[in-house]
């Protein structure tokens, strides 16, 4: 392994580790106050979560290109050429960011989360205060429920990636503020969606701070926890991701104007090169 792709896996574990920094802390903020802060302004919770990966991009985007979701690797590896040989590696990386975020968030929050417990007559192995950490079913919502709606929340946001970050999209925003719409795009997935499961839409947001929890005191309902629910924001996303990323590739991609001046211009037909490849 050479000493670019060592950067590459750093930053991707670093900029999951900021996103779990500030992400689960207001979720801490969200939860663990009474009355909380954001009683009346889940806005700002989702507001939160959408800067911190804002702040993510920023710091990072230069080195690995701040993937920080394996669901996001996964569909730049089907459609957008990244190396296969790199899916693992960098989702391994982006659960260790996730996993050593919870660690900073409970240094934090620590007692706060001990109080809450206290308070409520709730212990760490029955669940008290785990939804700081890690997702879970909101009000009626089965698992299997769940796994479908992560499917389609997933797609949402990696169709949203694949249109802000495509380079022949005359619409999407500049470089210098890609990021910030990805963060407002998460912040409209929260805002919009969020209360069926705290939209994980990430595995290794959900897995990295899962496994620290497990560790941490919380055991059994952390893993595999109630109703074996762990592997769904897992494999939801996984599963949305590509679908949203295939969505793009093939519903709008082939008839953006630019890639089709490109392609005149290399003495290409768009309508051929799409019926042979749409994803190119």
């Amino acid at each position: 392994m050479n000493r670019q792709t060592i950067g590459e896996l750093i930053s991707e574990a670093v900029a999951v580790f900021i996103i779990i920094a500030f992400g689960d802390s207001v979720a801490c903020m969200y939860v663990l106050y009474d009355p909380s802060p954001y009683v009346n302004a889940y806005w700002g919770v989702c507001i939160a979560w959408g800067l911190a990966v804002t702040i993510a991009i920023y710091v990072t985007g230069s080195v690995s290109g701040t993937h920080a979701n394996p669901a996001v690797t996964l569909a730049l590896a089907l459609f957008r050429g990244f190396p296969w040989k790199k899916v693992i590696p960098y989702s391994v990386a982006q659960v260790i960011g996730g996993f050593i975020g919870a660690a900073v968030v409970y240094l934090l929050f620590a007692p706060v989360i001990d109080h809450y417990n206290q308070t409520h007559q709730l212990t760490r192995a029955m669940g008290g205060a785990a939804g700081v950490f890690f997702t879970h079913p909101g009000l009626a919502i089965t698992p299997m429920h769940a796994l479908l709606d992560q499917i389609v929340l997933t797609a949402f946001l990696l169709f949203g990636i694949f249109a802000i970050t495509e380079q022949y999209n005359e619409m999407a925003p500049g470089a210098n503020s890609g990021a910030l719409i990805i963060g407002f795009l998460v912040a409209t997935i929260g805002a919009s969606m969020g209360y069926l499961e705290a939209w994980a839409i990430n595995p290794a947001r959900d897995f990295g701070p899962r496994l620290f929890a497990y560790f941490a005191g919380w055991g059994s309902s952390a893993l595999p926890a109630p109703d074996n629910y762990w592997w769904i924001p897992i494999v939801g996303p996984l599963i949305g991701g590509a679908v949203g990323g295939a969505a793009y590739q093939w519903l709008i991609y082939p008839f953006l104007p630019a890639r089709q001046r490109a392609l005149l211009s290399q003495g290409v037909n768009p309508g051929e090169r799409a019926a042979i490849d749409p994803s190119h």
